[in-house]
């Protein structure tokens, strides 16, 4: 059985080949790409069952194992997306109350700026301030206060 299994492993070698995943054997694996790739994760999971050794089938525990396994990083990955949505929205409703009061900041040069937020900008991966003519970032705010 030297065939390529759907460019991915040459079951006679051991050797991982023409996939964007491995270089070197199976021994001494290289990664290249992210493993959590669920269509990646099924192609090698089909070309195990379909070049099993008759003789000697694939254990049946092992195969539920490797489903519960892609059904968690499935779930995993669903969760972390979901996650990373809920804190966007919490830091743009952060940025939005910010309007109006009075904050303590670092800006660029390393030096502790302090002024009035007339502006918040909820797009991008982080909120902006505007500070006089300053944008300023959600994260480098150190204190804010009620403004006079």
């Amino acid at each position: 059985m030297a065939n390529d299994i759907s460019g991915f492993v040459t079951p006679s070698s051991g050797n991982v080949s023409g996939a964007s995943m491995y270089t070197g054997t199976t021994t001494g694996v290289t990664k290249k790409s992210d493993l959590s790739d669920k269509d990646t994760f099924l192609k090698l999971l089909v070309a195990q069952l379909k070049y099993q050794d008759p003789s000697n089938p694939a254990d049946s525990t092992q195969f539920l194992a490797q489903t519960a396994q892609f059904t968690q990083v499935e779930k995993l990955a669903e969760l972390a997306k979901s996650q990373a949505s809920m804190l966007q929205a919490q830091q743009s409703l952060s940025a939005s109350n910010l309007v109006g009061r009075t904050i303590s900041y670092t800006d660029a040069a390393g030096a502790e700026q302090t002024g009035v937020v007339t502006k918040a900008t909820l797009g991008g991966s982080e909120p902006t301030l505007t500070v006089g003519n300053t944008d300023v970032p959600l994260s480098s705010v150190k204190d804010v206060r009620q403004s006079s």
